[in-house]
C-alpha cells in the first residue's frame, strides 16, 4: 500500500474541521514532517489564522511514533483534545488505515484524589483527619463547592478539574487534591486502582499523541523522574511562553506561614527535641522576615544566612525522624506522614539551595500588604537547562505566532539554549527557523498608530494628556476598545477616569471572571474592556467588537524587578546589551501578543494605538515595531481618528 501523501492528509483534515487550506499551513506541515524525518529541530512562526494546530497535528499523526504536544494555555489544550484531534483522527483514519489514540496529561494536583475525598485532609492543629464536608457549613460557598465535588466524583470519568463546570475555588479544590509529593502512591493507597491521576498516566502510555502543558514538561525536565511517557517528537505550541513557565517551575519560595504549617504537620510525628529544633528555626526565620525589605539579595545577609542554615538542618533531622518512626495512634498515618514530609522537604530544598549560593541563582525578597514577606530563588537563566533536557534524544518543534523578536529568531533561540541559526557544534543542537507568515493582509486590515505628541510616561503619576487621547480615540471608534495596560493600577485609574467622561460602558479586569468579561465585551460593540497582562494574550474576539486595541505604554519590566534586572546585568557583564536582550525583548514579545488581539479574522479592521511616543522616537523603537504585525504605520492623530470613525460607520451600517 502506498503511503498517503502529506498534502492529501492535510486536505482531508482541513475539510473535516470546516477550515480553509492556507499556503502557510502547508509550508508548516512540510517543515514539521521534515524535522520528524530528520530527527532535527524547528522554530516555526505561524501568524494568527494560519491553522497551526493542524499544521503540526497532521504530520505528527502521519508519522506514527508517539508525539507529545505541550501548550501554555488551558484553552488550547481543550481545543486540541475536544475539537481538533477527534476530527483530525476521524478524517485521517481512511487513509492511514489506523486510528491514532490521543490523551491529555496534567500534573497530579489537577485531578481529584479519591483518598482525600473519602478520608479527609490531614490537619495542622490536631491528630487524625478533618472531615471537610462536616466542617464546612452547607450554606457557605466552600460547603456548597465541596458538596458539589462529592456528587461530581461519582459521575466524572476523568477527575480532571477542568471538566468541572462551573468551577470551584482553589480553597475547595485543595481539600480534595494532592501534589505529587503528598501522594501515597498507587500501590500504598486504598484507592490506587481507581485513581484518576494514575488512569490519566496509563492512557498517556497507550496514546500516539499526548497533550500536556508547559509546566508538566518543565517538571519532567527538571526533576529527573519521568512524568511523561517516552516519545520521539516534542511539539511546543505557544512556545513564546516556555521560558517563563520553566522559570516558574524552577523558582523556589519560603514564607513564615509555609514554614509554620510544616512545623505543625510534623510535630506529632517526631520526638519533642527534633520538633522543638524546627520550631525554634521557624521562629528565627520569622523574625528575619518581619524586617525584610523588597529587592534582590546579591549577598545573603548574615542573620538570614543563620536562619536558613538552622531551617535546613532542623528540616533534615525531621525528615530523617519521620522516616524512622511509626505511630499507630495517628489515624490514616501514611497520609499524615506523607503530607508532613512533603511540607518539610519543600522547606529543606529551598533553604539548602539558597544556603549553597549558586552564582546561577537570583535571590530576593518580596513583600505583600496582605501576605507579608516572601523569600524567592530563581535561576538566572534556564537556557542551559533547556539545551540539555529539551533537545536531546527527540525531534523538537517550537511554534507560536510570536517567535521572531526584532525581525529574527535568534533572541528566542538564545533563551532556549540554542546558538544562532546555522551555527553548529558538538554540544550545540542545530535548528532551522521558518516564518510561514499570516493569511491576513495586515497593511490593509490594520493601522499602527503611535501618539508621538504625548509626553513620555514617567514611573508614577497620572498622565492627563494620555487620558484625553484615550477618551478621544474611544469616542472616534464608537467603543469597540480593548485597553491593555502595563499595570493594574493604570487600568483602574483609566477606568475610573473615563467612566465619568464618556458614555461607553467600561469593563475592568478583576470585577468579574475573565470569561464573563470577554463574553460581555464581545456581545456589545459599544463596550470597552480594560485590563493587564492576561488580556494581552487571552482575548480572542474577532469582528466589530474589538476594532481599537490601545497600549498605554511600552511594557518594559519594572526597573526594580529582581530577576529581570539580574538577567540584564548578567548579559552586560558578558559584553552584551542587557537592555536590548532582556527588557526590550520582553516588551517586544508582549507588544506583539497585544497587537495580535486586533486582527483575528480576514474581515477584521482596526487600529492598534500605542500611547507612548518612545515607540516612534527612541532608538529601540524600530526593533519593537519589527516584532509587530506589518500594519500601516502613522503618527498622524487626525488621520487615525478619521479612520476609526470610518470603521465605526461601516460596522454600524452593517448592523454590528
Amino acid at each position: 500500500m502506498t503511503k498517503p501523501s502529506l498534502p492529501d492528509l492535510l486536505h482531508a483534515a482541513v475539510s473535516a474541521v470546516g477550515g480553509t487550506e492556507r499556503p502557510g499551513q502547508v509550508a508548516m506541515a512540510e517543515a514539521v514532517a521534515e524535522a520528524i524525518d530528520d530527527n532535527s529541530h524547528r522554530l516555526i512562526q505561524a501568524g494568527t489564522g494560519t491553522g497551526k494546530s493542524l499544521g503540526y497535528l497532521v504530520p505528527a499523526l502521519a508519522h506514527g511514533e508517539r508525539v507529545v504536544v505541550a501548550t501554555a494555555t488551558l484553552a488550547l489544550q481543550r481545543q486540541l483534545v475536544e475539537r481538533d484531534l477527534p476530527r483530525t483522527v476521524d478524517a485521517l483514519h481512511p487513509q492511514l488505515r489506523r486510528r491514532p489514540q490521543f490523551a491529555m496529561l496534567k500534573g497530579r494536583s489537577n485531578y481529584l484524589c479519591l483518598h482525600r475525598l473519602h478520608e479527609g485532609a490531614p490537619q495542622d492543629e490536631e491528630e487524625g483527619l478533618f472531615d471537610q464536608f462536616e466542617a464546612a457549613t452547607p450554606t457557605s460557598k466552600l460547603g456548597k463547592d465541596l458538596l458539589r465535588l462529592r456528587d461530581w466524583a461519582d459521575e466524572t470519568e476523568t477527575g480532571d478539574r477542568d471538566d468541572l463546570t462551573p468551577g470551584v475555588s482553589d480553597k475547595a479544590w485543595s481539600q480534595i487534591s494532592v501534589s505529587s509529593r503528598e501522594c501515597l502512591g498507587a500501590t500504598k493507597c486504598a484507592y490506587g486502582a481507581e485513581c484518576f491521576a494514575e488512569a490519566a498516566r496509563e492512557r498517556a502510555k497507550l496514546a500516539d499523541v499526548v497533550v500536556t502543558n508547559h509546566a508538566l514538561l518543565a517538571i519532567d525536565a527538571i526533576e529527573g523522574a519521568p512524568v511523561l511517557p517516552q516519545h520521539e517528537v516534542l511539539i511546543v505550541d505557544e512556545a513564546h511562553e516556555l521560558v517563563s513557565r520553566v522559570t516558574g517551575v524552577a523558582t523556589g519560595e519560603l514564607t513564615p506561614g509555609q514554614v509554620n504549617r510544616a512545623v505543625k504537620r510534623s510535630a506529632k510525628l517526631v520526638d519533642e527535641k527534633t520538633a522543638d529544633a524546627l520550631q525554634t528555626a521557624s521562629e528565627s526565620f520569622e523574625r528575619v522576615m518581619e524586617l525584610a525589605l523588597p529587592g534582590r539579595l546579591e549577598q545573603i545577609p548574615e542573620d538570614l544566612g543563620y536562619a536558613l542554615m538552622s531551617l535546613r538542618d532542623a528540616a533534615r533531622n525531621v525528615i530523617s525522624a519521620i522516616g524512622a518512626t511509626r505511630d499507630k495512634s495517628v489515624h490514616d498515618e501514611d497520609a499524615v506522614r506523607k503530607q508532613a514530609l512533603a511540607a518539610v522537604e519543600s522547606i529543606h530544598t529551598v533553604a539548602e539551595r539558597i544556603t549553597n549560593g549558586s552564582e546561577y541563582d537570583v535571590v530576593w525578597y518580596e513583600r505583600h500588604d496582605r501576605f507579608g514577606a516572601t523569600l524567592r530563588v530563581a535561576p538566572l537563566s534556564v537556557s542551559g537547562l533547556l539545551r540539555e533536557k529539551l533537545f536531546e534524544d527527540r525531534s523538537v518543534v517550537l511554534t507560536s505566532a510570536t517567535l521572531k523578536i526584532g525581525g529574527d529568531f535568534n533572541g528566542v533561540a538564545a533563551s532556549l539554549g540554542l546558538s544562532a541559526e546555522g551555527v553548529e557544534g558538538d554540544d550545540v543542537p542545530a535548528w532551522k527557523g521558518l516564518d510561514v507568515g499570516s493569511p491576513f493582509d495586515y497593511p490593509k486590515q490594520g493601522i499602527l498608530y503611535v501618539a508621538k505628541h504625548l509626553a513620555t510616561p514617567g514611573r508614577e503619576g497620572t498622565r492627563g494628556d494620555m487620558m484625553d487621547e484615550l477618551a478621544e480615540l474611544i469616542e472616534a471608534a464608537g467603543g469597540r476598545t480593548l485597553g491593555l495596560f502595563s499595570s493594574m493600577r493604570g487600568a483602574k485609574a483609566a477606568a475610573e477616569e473615563l467612566r465619568g467622561r464618556i458614555d461607553n460602558p467600561i469593563l475592568l479586569q478583576g470585577e468579574e471572571t475573565l470569561g464573563e468579561l470577554i463574553k460581555a465585551f464581545a456581545a456589545d460593540p459599544k463596550t470597552c474592556l480594560f485590563g493587564t497582562l492576561s488580556l494581552w494574550q487571552g482575548v480572542d474576539v474577532p469582528g466589530p467588537s474589538c476594532q481599537l486595541v490601545v497600549m498605554d505604554r511600552i511594557p518594559f519590566p519594572r526597573p526594580d524587578d529582581p530577576l529581570m534586572s539580574a538577567r540584564q546585568k548578567s548579559v552586560e557583564e558578558h559584553g552584551g546589551n542587557g537592555f536590548m536582550a532582556v527588557a526590550a525583548t520582553h516588551a517586544a514579545l508582549l507588544m506583539a501578543q497585544g497587537a495580535g488581539r486586533l486582527v483575528r479574522a480576514t474581515g477584521d479592521r482596526g487600529v492598534v494605538a500605542v500611547l507612548d511616543p518612545r515607540l516612534a522616537t527612541a532608538r529601540y523603537g524600530s526593533f519593537l515595531r519589527a516584532t509587530l504585525p506589518d500594519f500601516w504605520y502613522t503618527t498622524d492623530r487626525n488621520q487615525v481618528r478619521r479612520s476609526l470613525a470610518a470603521i465605526d460607520a461601516t460596522a454600524q451600517a452593517d448592523g454590528k
